[in-house]
């Protein structure tokens, strides 16, 4: 005999902890969790989606039912008192599966508990009509914070038209991103870069600036590769990445995008695009009083990012680029690894430039940050709250 969930709360959070499982492999799409259980909270059937294009989580939360009630008898006889839990409105619309809320008013269920409407405009409430119409009791908002917090990149893409962007950064206990010989190899342990590669395989595209690209010639690439290969980006307004970087070199294979502004010759662009990368020229961030001279305009490459259908995008550096979106108010969530070590140096440059705020009370701050000890380091993550 299956034990009970204690309560409603218990079995959306089990639906919510399901939707995390395809974390890197749904997007563009959102996660979503359900669970399907009898009047006293029984678990009947669960899912989750698992890939973007495949089945959705109600479908495979009733397919699941199927399985552990073969007999179609019984499976009618429990529907008729049966509750679904799931963490986002279901579809309404035939995408690259039919909709959801069709099969939910086919399938006989009772009762149907949404945590989060979706804001997918084809959807958007829709489902939920749909559900009602068909005499199906419907309840919303169960959880509703937990579900928007799964589900923020999705929101920000839907809602903002731009990826949900993570800012990530090393730094010494004293606040040093590098010493004052530009040295930063390594500020955080093995550990906690093993963190990073896990979050840069989950990415649809990592950025840094050019400095950082010209300093450490990186790969930004995830190893061992995740579920996404994400796009990688270079800000670079003058187009002066150097071919013989392991980024050009590898252009062909693991896609390229540099952003520069007006102020780069034809002649780097032409030899960018010749090399295999994607140049994109944007506008400079000049107009703004808080970007920084001759630098491709953030916000405009966001948005051309999120017509792309990008989700999730982690800024990397250096300094002047995480300052770039900062001033703008463009980072959405923060990763911090603080090594406990220290460097010193009035000269050693800090995680992120640009012009700052004026006031501490102006300052930006985590909402509910979590705290982690990664061998000698402390990993900081969280939101940024917005006022």
């Amino acid at each position: 005999m299956t034990i009970p969930f204690e309560s409603a709360d218990a079995v959306m959070k089990h639906a919510i902890e399901l939707a995390w499982l395809g974390q890197g492999y749904v997007e563009p799409n959102p996660m979503v969790g359900s669970v399907l259980v009898d009047e006293r909270l029984r678990l009947l059937g669960e899912g989750f989606h698992q890939r973007f294009g495949g089945p959705h989580a109600e479908v495979n939360a009733l397919a699941d039912f199927a399985i552990r009630y073969p007999d179609e008898a019984e499976r009618r006889r429990l529907l008729e008192s049966a509750t679904l839990y799931v963490t986002l409105e279901p579809c309404c619309h035939h995408g690259k599966t039919p909709p959801c809320s069709q099969l939910l008013i086919r399938s006989g269920v009772r009762r149907v508990v949404v945590a989060l409407q979706d804001p997918f405009p084809r959807v958007s409430g829709g489902g939920l009509r749909e559900l009602l119409e068909a005499g199906i009791e419907v309840s919303v908002g169960l959880l509703a914070d937990e579900v928007a917090r799964l589900n923020a990149p999705f929101v920000t893409l839907m809602t903002k038209r731009r990826p949900y962007v993570h800012a990530k950064w090393a730094m010494t206990l004293d606040g040093k991103l590098a010493t004052r010989e530009r040295d930063s190899k390594w500020i955080s342990s093995e550990a906690s870069r093993a963190i990073v590669h896990q979050l840069r395989g989950r990415m649809d595209a990592i950025l840094v600036g050019s400095g950082t690209a010209a300093a450490d010639d990186p790969l930004l690439t995830a190893r061992p590769p995740g579920p996404r290969t994400p796009l990688r980006i270079v800000l670079d307004s003058r187009g002066e990445l150097t071919l013989s970087s392991q980024l050009v070199r590898t252009a062909r294979e693991i896609p390229l995008l540099v952003a520069v502004s007006q102020n780069a010759s034809e002649a780097n662009i032409a030899n960018l695009r010749a090399a295999g990368a994607e140049v994109l020229v944007l506008c400079s961030g000049d107009r703004s009083s808080n970007a920084t001279p001759n630098q491709p305009d953030v916000a405009e490459l966001l948005a051309e990012l999120g017509r792309r259908s990008l989700t999730n995008l982690l800024v990397e550096g250096g300094s002047e680029v995480l300052g770039s979106f900062c001033d703008v108010q463009l980072i959405d969530e923060a990763h911090v690894f603080i090594a406990s070590k220290i460097a010193g140096g009035r000269d050693a440059i800090s995680p992120v430039g640009g012009h700052g705020v004026a006031l501490m009370s102006l300052a930006q701050r985590l909402s509910n940050p979590e705290i982690q000890i990664i061998e000698h380091d402390v990993y900081v993550r969280g939101m940024i709250e917005r006022r």
